[in-house]
């Protein structure tokens, strides 16, 4: 077998302590979570945390893109895997059900942006990516105007944005309050949907 270039196994343990710092931060915290323990769970010296990521908000921004991803990924999954609207929107209720204020994720979002608050260059990595989350939901919403032939009375940016922050809220809420349903943002995908018109 071919040995490993140092670009590849630079990349391996950069792989490695994201996975390690994302199961950690999710299970235990942000705040609470070090680098040397990141390091010591995936197996390396706090070094090697050091040679990838110049600081811990470096590796938090990292973890947050990887959940980011996995959780857009399965509300995707979730709301294509039916062929009609109403179906969809079912989909979506039950992946908001398991995944909006889930404890870890809420947790972890709310205590990165509250620890980096006097960082400007970190909010604005934190702006970056709340653009590039609501530019993706409103590429979803567009592709469902688009597919099912629907004519929206407002822009896909406004009406990503409308269900990112409800979702946000409401995520603050059920993470302190687990019976909190979710009908709020249901509602509020319906009531978006019952507003346009049959192009």
């Amino acid at each position: 077998m071919a040995r490993m270039t140092r670009k590849e196994s630079h990349a391996l343990t950069r792989e490695r302590l994201v996975e390690t710092a994302t199961r950690l931060f999710l299970a235990d915290g942000y705040n609470v979570t070090s680098l040397e323990k990141v390091a010591t769970e995936a197996g390396f010296s706090k070094g090697a945390v050091y040679s990838n990521f110049a600081t811990k908000h470096e590796l938090g921004l990292a973890v947050l893109d990887v959940v980011h991803v996995q959780r857009a990924e399965s509300l995707i999954a979730a709301m294509l895997a039916h062929d009609t609207m109403a179906e969809r929107i079912e989909g979506f209720a039950r992946w908001a059900d398991e995944n909006i204020g889930d404890v870890g994720w809420t947790a972890l979002e709310v205590e990165f942006a509250t620890s980096t608050r006097h960082m400007p260059e970190v909010r604005a990595e934190l702006a970056k990516r709340r653009s590039g989350l609501t530019a993706m939901l409103a590429t979803v919403v567009r592709a469902q105007a688009d597919e099912h032939g629907l004519e929206l009375t407002m822009s896909p940016e406004d009406a990503a944005l409308q269900l990112l922050s409800m979702g946000i809220g409401l995520g603050v809420q059920r993470a302190i309050d687990p019976e909190l349903p979710v009908s709020a943002i249901v509602d509020l995908l319906r009531s978006q949907i019952a507003s346009v018109r049959t192009a």
